[in-house]
Parts: structure tokens; C-alpha cells; sequence
């Protein structure tokens, strides 16, 4: 059976970057399909891999600024030759679902959101372009001949795995199709929870304007108490500018850094609606509690005054509250760590060959 892997992009290292890392290390062999490859910008575990690109790769400017090429992304993804491959296993949540396949070859689809800026964000992320008005007024033209490219291409796909129930009740409303859940792959057996607490609070991850860290940076603003912001994006500078003295932005940070600010912290501040939540996750491995948004992937991860605490109305002052009623003593950080072991790397592992046997059986006794 050969097989291949499609993903959006290879620009940035998140939590999706995570879950095809997981699919390389479990088909070594497979190449990778990606509109952009950007070395520098992603993680090095990819670097001697077999990674294809799109011809926007190729475009000037097209790696720094593939989101200038929005329009030419459907048919990039389109003409990826994907017909030497029995089985595609797809990490997207935009344009990598919506390949060509061949009709005897079986697309599994690992689905981290229905395109953010076409559906449930799409009115936020026109107002919030950093264009003229001329063109903000034109891009909703654009993102409706889209849209219809992402409903349509949502029916090639054999079969979706969703990675939280929020994500499964979107792809369900936007797609009108079925998923399975599995939850994305942490490292958690990894690290050793640190008995030393340092006296700050921790934010982070891709710094953009839907994850809302300006409550964070209000909140903080208003309590004067330490807090640190790792991770970079196109809201850095804008954060960076309201925010007090109290507040540290440290930019990109290596593993080893991340790993040591996330075991000093004393709770990590999760404002935003996730997905899922891997950043919640790597917070508990190391025994930290989670001070979240009771809304998305923090429902499915936090348990309350156990592994973390939720305030309900998404603004600077719930958040504010939360945190001065927070008191970290009441946390054991075994419990913690003991709870996020269930979503450990190894397990997603198991689970994806699992689902992926399963797929293949019934999908060739359909096919014959």
C-alpha cells in the first residue's frame, strides 16, 4: 500500500505541524504535499524529509507572502499527482482536503477545523485585514467562489477524523458529513514536573487576533502581576504596544525554553476559543494548571478546581477575576500529569493505525 501526506502548509510550527509528525513517523517513507515549504519558519523534524511543493512556491514571494496567493490555492492543491498512491492521509484545516484522488485510493481526512475564514470567522477576518478598504470590500467576492471550492471539496473525502467535538459539530454543520474523533498527539512522558514555581503567569502560541491574548494582556495590564507571552504573529506588534511593563513578550522560543516556562509557571492563560488545545495539554504535562475559556477544546481537557479553573464570559474582566481567585495550592501536579497521559503521542499513534486498518478493510470490501 504506498501512501502520501497532504498538509496545508509548512510555514509555521503548531499543533497541526504536531499531528503530521505523528503520520511521518508512522509512514517514514510517505512525501509530504504542502502549498509552501519555509525551512525556517517550521519544525526541523521535517527538514530531511521528502517534502513536494506547490507551484506557489515557485511565485516571487511566495513563500513569505503565500497568503497573497489565497485565490490560486485550490487549484495548487488540485494539481498535486497523487494517483501512484493507495492510501492519502490528509492534516489540514483549509485547502489540503480538497485533493484528486483516484476513485479505487482511500482519502482519510484529519480535519482540525472547517476553514476558519471562510465559515465560522469569516465576517472577523475581513474586518480585521490590514488592507484598504477597497480591498476588504473585495474580498468577500473572493472568499464566496472560495467557499463553494471548500463545500465541494469536503464531499472527495472518504472518511473525516475530527480532533475535538466542537471540531466534529462544525464539520457536521459546514460539510454536512460524519467524523470520527481523535485527539491530537502530546509528548507526555517526556518531561518531570519541576518543583520549582517561578512567579509569573504563561500565554502562548500563534500570536493572532481570533486566539484573543489581549484579554490576557488587559487583564494583566490592570492586576500588574508578571506575565510572559511566547510565540510569534501578526498581532505581536499590536500586543506589544497596549501591554505594561509587568508584561515580557519573549518571540520565538526553542523546545528546551518552552519547556522550562511552562514548568515554572504558576497556571497557563488560555482566553481563546481552541479547537482542541494542545498548548492547554503541554501546560498539564508538566503539572501546571489551566486557567481557560469555558467554551471549544478547553471543555474536553480542563476539569474543574482539578486540572485547571474556567470563567465563562470571554473578557478582560471574568479573566482578571479568575485570576485573582485562583489560588494554585489547591492543584496536585501528579493529578495533572496523570490526566493528559490519555492524549500522549504513542496512544494517537495506536488510535490512527487502528482507524486506518479498520478504513482500509471496509473501504476495499466496498470497492469489490
Amino acid at each position: 500500500m504506498k501512501v502520501a501526506l497532504v498538509h496545508d502548509h509548512l510555514a509555521q510550527d503548531g499543533g497541526a505541524e504536531k499531528v503530521l509528525k505523528a503520520f511521518q513517523e508512522i509512514y517514514p517513507e510517505a512525501p509530504i504535499y504542502v502549498l509552501v515549504y519555509n525551512p525556517a519558519q517550521t519544525n526541523e523534524a521535517f527538514l530531511k524529509k521528502d517534502i513536494r511543493t506547490s507551484f506557489i512556491q515557485k511565485l516571487p514571494w511566495g513563500v513569505k507572502k503565500y497568503q497573497w496567493f489565497l485565490p490560486l490555492m485550490p487549484s495548487a492543491v488540485e494539481r498535486y499527482d497523487l494517483m501512484d498512491y493507495d492510501l492519502i492521509l490528509s492534516s489540514t484545516s483549509s485547502f489540503a482536503k480538497g485533493i484528486i484522488t483516484r476513485p479505487d485510493a482511500l482519502h482519510i481526512c484529519y480535519c482540525h477545523t472547517p476553514t476558519r475564514f471562510l465559515w465560522s470567522d469569516t465576517h472577523s477576518y475581513v474586518e480585521e485585514l490590514a488592507y484598504g478598504p477597497l480591498i476588504r470590500k473585495a474580498v468577500p467576492l473572493i472568499l464566496n467562489r472560495i467557499r463553494i471550492w471548500d463545500r465541494l471539496a469536503a464531499d472527495r473525502v472518504d472518511q473525516f477524523i475530527a480532533n475535538s467535538k466542537i471540531v466534529q459539530q462544525r464539520i457536521k454543520k459546514y460539510y454536512n458529513r460524519d467524523s470520527d474523533i481523535i485527539y491530537p498527539p502530546v509528548e507526555t512522558k517526556r518531561f518531570q514536573i519541576n518543583p520549582k514555581v517561578g512567579n509569573y503567569y504563561l500565554m502562548g502560541g500563534r500570536l493572532v487576533s481570533y486566539k484573543r491574548f489581549d484579554l490576557g494582556v488587559m487583564a494583566f495590564n490592570r492586576l500588574g502581576i508578571p506575565l510572559k507571552i511566547f510565540g510569534v504573529g501578526p498581532a505581536y506588534h499590536k500586543l506589544k504596544k497596549i501591554a505594561r511593563s509587568n508584561i515580557e513578550f519573549l518571540g520565538r522560543v526553542s523546545e528546551e525554553e518552552k519547556a522550562k516556562l511552562f514548568s515554572e509557571a504558576i497556571a497557563f492563560i488560555n482566553p481563546q476559543v481552541e479547537d482542541f488545545g494542545i498548548v492547554m495539554i503541554e501546560s498539564m504535562v508538566f503539572g501546571r494548571p489551566v486557567i481557560a475559556y469555558k467554551k471549544g477544546g478547553a471543555e474536553e481537557i480542563v476539569i474543574p478546581n482539578q486540572t485547571g479553573v474556567f470563567f465563562n464570559d470571554q473578557n478582560w474582566e471574568a479573566l482578571a477575576d479568575a485570576v485573582i481567585h485562583f489560588k494554585p495550592e489547591n492543584f496536585d501536579s501528579e493529578e495533572i500529569k496523570k490526566h493528559v497521559r490519555q492524549f500522549d503521542t504513542t496512544i494517537f499513534k495506536d488510535k490512527i493505525k487502528e482507524y486506518i486498518a479498520q478504513s482500509w478493510s471496509k473501504f476495499q470490501a466496498d470497492i469489490n
